[in-house]
């Protein structure tokens, strides 16, 4: 999704803390998501029509699965709380959560990594913070799983085994191949890469 740098909107003598200008911008702005990742703030705008389509496709194949029940859940746009700076907290495009969410909330409606066992992310105009900020971000978190449907490039990248510099494992999967993903998210999950680029591109007629 597409994200922008952002000026303090305030003028008064108080300083503000990052997650104060946050719930400011989403208050002023509705729809907009907006995330802490190394201290700083990511502004991103609605979702085009593309990159809902491609979010809902996969959530399909996720639920066709049996993930979304008892011991695991399938949601959209759940904060992550991350361990690299205080105020930090990112929203990926999806996730797949253990059952027990609930019982993880950490603050600001953000859930403690260790309940998460799959992030995803659809690209926009951001693709560099996809593909470089939240996988250092994702993997310090200790996420198991990190996806990312590269709708720049083309590309479906797969990342597992988080790091202390990153994910040990990446894989990039282009059009022509179907992959299954790794059992830990819960259920065997297998994607046609052309398909899901498909889906997040524009509708053909």
């Amino acid at each position: 999704m597409s994200a922008a740098s952002v000026e303090q909107p305030f003028e008064d003598e108080e300083p503000f803390s990052l997650t104060a200008i946050a719930d400011e911008i989403m208050e002023r702005h509705p729809g907009y998501r907006v995330e802490i990742i190394g201290g700083h703030l990511l502004v991103t705008p609605s979702p085009d029509a593309p990159h809902a389509r491609a979010l809902t496709g996969l959530m399909v194949s996720f639920l066709a699965a049996g993930l979304h029940g008892a011991e695991t859940e399938v949601f959209q746009n759940v904060g992550l709380w991350l361990p690299t700076e205080v105020e930090d907290y990112a929203i990926p495009d999806l996730v797949v959560v253990d059952a027990d969410i609930d019982d993880h909330l950490v603050e600001n409606n953000a859930y403690d990594p260790i309940c998460f066992r799959l992030v995803l992310e659809v690209t926009s105009s951001n693709w560099r913070d996809d593909l470089k900020t939240k996988v250092a971000a994702y993997a310090a978190a200790k996420v198991p799983v990190y996806v990312v449907v590269d709708r720049k490039h083309q590309r479906l990248h797969v990342l597992t085994d988080p790091a202390a510099d990153g994910y040990a494992s990446h894989e990039v999967h282009a059009p022509g191949q179907t992959i299954t993903l790794p059992d830990s998210i819960g259920a065997k999950v297998s994607l046609d890469v052309a398909a899901v680029l498909e889906a997040g591109g524009p509708k053909a007629g």
